[in-house]
């Protein structure tokens, strides 16, 4: 059961009554624009030749940015018409009790909708499927550079408040949401505003971290258990160690010791190795995955049976059927409520997950 201080967010006002409150937020991607970008630099950084050139080929784009200019793509799709379905792809709602515990249970958080886990196993699929057009191709591939880095962020695989969405906080005196600080204010504080020049240079400080730097040594680990051919379980797996955060960093004292503070001084430099660090080894990741779809590819003739949209595809399992207690119920109805966007507008830095 999860603890009274965890559930009072959603008993403090009516869901409706917070809408309001934020759409009038200031507009924020997954990650933030600086975020994603980097982590596409990252990936180009250190995927194999043959990858690089399908997607060069595929997105049609052989510049230097190739998936850093598709970077954030996935975030201005949702908002546009016919895109609303995959609002629900940006996240998996883990119905766990942080800070007590944290864990994700493919079968009871991911939703008949879909969610990030079951996105990108389908679209991972889909990017070589032979009988759909270059355009959905193109989404696909897309879709999962995106999604790659959100599962990388802790509250996108956290339930709690909506995803931290409900958390009122402040971050350098700026009203705000503790989820819009972990996808933009606090790498932005320590890297700056999002430009390409800033997201290029943080990549290729991350990079060089992870080659001969800091990371060196535990980036290894990294790759662990990447599989092409059981895509729900490698990214269960990253997953999994994003959630982890969340009751070690995110929320290690519950939602009362965050709720309407100043988050911008010592949670701050608590918070934001971490978000360095999943920022750096979801570029690795990618880039990893995506070698790794691409020679499985060609070693299956580059077809795969794809499911539809982001719910169902290759690698998919079949789901146990998992009551929920009364509160889990709850939380889905509030995220549904919610919503995929939140009926933002997407700006120059997007919007709320």
């Amino acid at each position: 059961m999860r603890t009274p201080s965890a559930t009072t967010l959603f008993k403090m006002a009516p869901l409706k009554s917070l809408l309001p409150l934020a759409v009038a937020l200031p507009a924020v991607r997954a990650w933030g624009s600086l975020g994603h970008t980097t982590v596409a630099y990252i990936a180009q950084n250190f995927v194999c030749e043959k990858t690089a050139k399908f997607a060069q080929q595929l997105l049609n784009d052989t510049s230097s940015a190739y998936l850093a200019n598709v970077a954030t793509w996935a975030d201005s799709y949702r908002s546009q018409p016919g895109g609303g379905f995959s609002g629900v792809y940006h996240y998996i709602d883990a119905l766990d009790n942080p800070p007590q515990s944290c864990n994700i249970d493919y079968e009871r958080d991911c939703p008949e909708e879909g969610c990030i886990i079951s996105a990108i196993a389908n679209y991972s699929s889909r990017a070589f499927e032979k009988n759909i057009t270059v355009e959905e191709q193109q989404k696909a591939l897309k879709w999962v550079v995106h999604f790659v880095g959100d599962v990388h962020q802790p509250l996108h695989v956290e339930n709690i408040a909506v995803g931290g969405n409900l958390i009122n906080v402040t971050f350098n005196g700026a009203k705000t949401n503790l989820h819009s600080i972990w996808d933009t204010a606090i790498p932005q504080k320590s890297v700056g505003n999002f430009s390409q020049a800033n997201a290029l240079a943080w990549a290729n400080n991350l990079t060089a971290e992870i080659k001969t730097g800091a990371y060196k040594k535990e980036s290894r680990t990294w790759l662990k258990h990447i599989d092409a051919d059981e895509p729900i379980d490698t990214s269960m797996l990253w997953a999994r160690d994003a959630n982890a955060f969340v009751c070690s960093t995110v929320l290690p004292n519950g939602t009362d010791a965050v709720f309407g503070k100043e988050l911008s001084g010592a949670y701050y430099e608590t918070a934001i190795p971490v978000v360095t660090q999943q920022i750096a080894k979801a570029g690795l990741r990618l880039a990893a995955w995506l070698d790794a779809i691409v020679e499985d590819a060609e070693k299956k003739g580059h077809g795969y049976k794809h499911g539809h949209k982001g719910g169902k595809g290759k690698g998919e399992k079949d789901k146990r059927e998992v009551k929920l207690e009364p509160w889990m119920e709850e939380a889905r109805q509030a995220r549904r409520e919610f919503g995929g966007d939140c009926g933002c507008e997407v700006g120059a830095e997007g919007h709320l997950h």
